[in-house]
């Protein structure tokens, strides 16, 4: 007969069609924030690299080259722990590092690049300042190309009518990544001080999170087209071959009536769907629902929602502990070690794991793989809360907690 010790929670754990491979709590620095990039080396290693949620890391390099068992190589300081780094991406041996600071007016804010051809080695190459009175920095950046980075910032020069409106689209030219440079920007109109255009119709009080950027996706079948979630502002297209003329194609919103805080706009180009994802940001289900819909796309200036994935049962995790609700998508980044598909879709869901969506009827779609991790040593939400997921060409899941779970590397079979 298994006996609990008193206090402590019952094993939590879940699966349906995956398998856990490893963990790794990452030398006791496991709360890990949306940024997850692959990297292959030169000398033939996998390594992973992950920006964390809170100071004092800022970003974790571990070996996957074996997924059965990872191995960390380096761990870097953030300047102050006033601050995180929360979003990273990659491009051959060029690391891009996103810093937002917890108030605004506080520096370093902004964007890092690092050479790290010796991943034991980062070697910084350039910043590029975003801070200032109104900016708390970078959240989240999208960079695939190596000539181009996409992201939600502040900026010195950027004061918003609301303080929660901090952060607008904004495209830094990395051609020379010594000295990096304002390509263009784009913000929601209305929400900066001086627009001619009247300020946005807020959400009710509780779920007011702003209108500003989150993910800003750029993928090489279109260069010329921005896929930004706009947090309460809903899902934006935009064109972007002229970074200094950034012009609306399409917007989609869904809030009100529901509760805000658009995340990603995943495009899946030969199905002409988009796949869009809102993110919970409140405990106990709070403010649920937190969705993943469907979008028919065919008409690109009147996008309309077919449907939604089915959602964890309510019943099961909205009182588990932590947030309970969409967030993270592999988001297909064009990468050789990125596995891309139009119909399979994986996403994190906090307290209610990591699952992986068969979309090949967008009508129906049909919910075919998850793991759920039991509750992390000394986590305070008492749940795990996976934060984000990246597939790799090999179909090895990996996904982070939040708080303190760190790594988890996973095998699809499906």
């Amino acid at each position: 007969m298994l006996h609990t010790a008193p206090g402590a929670r019952a094993d939590q754990t879940l699966s349906l069609n995956m398998k856990l491979l490893a963990q790794h709590e990452l030398q006791g620095h496991g709360g890990i924030g949306e940024g997850m990039a692959l990297q292959l080396t030169r000398d033939g290693r996998r390594i992973l690299w992950l920006a964390h949620e809170s100071a004092p890391k800022n970003f974790s390099g571990v070996d996957v080259t074996d997924p059965r068992a990872p191995r960390l190589v380096v761990q870097t300081e953030l300047p102050h722990t006033r601050m995180r780094s929360n979003s990273l991406d990659l491009v051959g041996d060029l690391l891009a590092v996103a810093y937002q600071t917890s108030t605004v007016g506080l520096a370093p804010a902004g964007v890092d690049l690092f050479d790290v051809s010796r991943p034991e080695e980062p070697k910084l190459v350039s910043h590029f300042d975003c801070s200032g009175p109104h900016s708390r920095g970078v959240h989240a950046l999208w960079f695939v190309d190596g000539r181009t980075i996409h992201m939600a910032s502040g900026a010195p020069d950027f004061t918003p009518r609301n303080p929660l409106d901090d952060q607008f689209y904004r495209i830094l030219d990395v051609s020379d990544p010594a000295k990096p440079v304002e390509a263009g920007r784009w913000w929601y109109p209305g929400t900066r001080e001086g627009d001619e255009a009247p300020a946005p119709a807020r959400l009710a009080k509780k779920f007011d999170m702003g209108f500003r950027a989150h993910n800003t996706n750029v993928f090489p079948e279109r260069p010329d087209r921005a896929y930004v979630g706009y947090i309460d502002g809903g899902a934006f297209v935009l064109a972007i071959a002229d970074p200094s003329r950034i012009q609306v194609v399409s917007h989609w919103n869904p809030s009100p009536p529901f509760n805000g805080f658009t995340h990603t706009v995943l495009p899946l180009f030969e199905r002409q769907l988009w796949i869009v994802s809102d993110e919970c940001v409140q405990d106990d289900g709070a403010d649920w629902p937190k969705l993943v819909w469907v979008v028919d796309a065919r008409n690109e200036a009147n996008p309309v929602p077919i449907g939604t994935f089915p959602a964890p049962p309510y019943e099961a995790f909205a009182r588990r502990g932590g947030r309970f609700g969409a967030h993270n998508l592999h988001e297909n980044l064009p990468g050789p070690a990125s596995f891309r598909s139009d119909t399979l879709i994986v996403g994190t869901f906090f307290n209610a794991g990591v699952r992986v969506y068969d979309t090949s009827n967008p009508y129906r779609v049909e919910e075919i793989a998850y793991f759920v991790p039991g509750a992390p040593r000394l986590s305070p939400a008492g749940a795990v809360q996976l934060n984000d997921v990246y597939v790799d060409e090999r179909r090895i899941v990996y996904t982070v907690d939040r708080f303190t779970g760190g790594l988890y590397v996973l095998e699809l079979d499906v």
